[in-house]
């Protein structure tokens, strides 16, 4: 299933397909955000605008709005 990063339920485990382009495409790029990266919505914040996702090995928090161009697939969902 393909779909944006701010869709990306606690603990799924995705995959970053590609970035969509635009002024936030290499600033999501130096963060990590890269093609083939596993990425995995770990919590948000109490006002829902920042998402905690961890992209491959370490925390990222990421506005709604910056995490809706992450265009991800999914890898397996989380059996609990």
């Amino acid at each position: 299933m393909n779909t944006t990063a701010n869709h990306i339920g606690i603990n799924e485990i995705y995959e970053i397909r590609s970035l969509k382009e635009n002024d936030l495409t290499l600033k999501l790029a130096e963060m990590g955000c890269v093609p083939g990266t596993e990425i995995v919505r770990l919590y948000q914040s109490s006002g829902g605008n920042t998402i905690a996702f961890r992209i491959d090995t370490y925390l990222l928090g990421l506005r709604k709005e910056e995490a809706n161009q992450i265009e991800v697939t999914i890898l397996e969902l989380d059996p609990a």
